[in-house]
């Protein structure tokens, strides 16, 4: 069976909590055999590259910059791109599902991207949008991510 690919978005300056949400989905997600994708830095993708490592996962970086300078040390997979922000739409679209967590505009950015591109997308202490389907707790988020 062919593995799955969930983003996981979320802001750069995120607080305490969103920061453990991200952590714990990470490691949820690479538990089930899930390729996480997210930022490559620090926030809430860098929780949960480390989430996802700690579990053994498989965890792609998708980088702003031209360099790997400054991604997060436990990417199995980091690729910059030189796009800065618009590297979010690669991250949505190499994804099947999105997890956002936070609520910075950067995360904004990858709803309305992964919605236009009909990707399902679940909302963990984020926005709230009408369409965007909300979860109060990282283990309800991954099991929708990958259902």
């Amino acid at each position: 069976m062919p593995r799955k690919y969930v983003a996981v978005c979320g802001a750069s300056d995120a607080t305490a909590s969103q920061l453990a949400s991200a952590r714990e989905v990470g490691r949820l997600l690479a538990e089930a055999g899930v390729v996480v994708i997210n930022g490559g830095l620090g926030g809430v993708s860098g929780a949960a590259s480390d989430g996802a490592a700690e579990a053994g996962g498989t965890v792609v970086g998708i980088l702003p910059d031209t360099d790997r300078a400054g991604s997060n040390p436990n990417l199995t997979i980091s690729l910059p791109t030189g796009m800065g922000q618009a590297r979010n739409v690669l991250i949505v679209t190499a994804a099947e599902s999105v997890i956002a967590i936070g609520d910075g505009w950067g995360t904004l950015s990858e709803i309305a991207v992964a919605r236009r591109l009909g990707r399902p997308v679940v909302a963990l202490d984020s926005w709230s949008v009408k369409g965007l389907e909300s979860v109060d707790t990282p283990a309800e988020a991954v099991r929708r991510a990958v259902e």
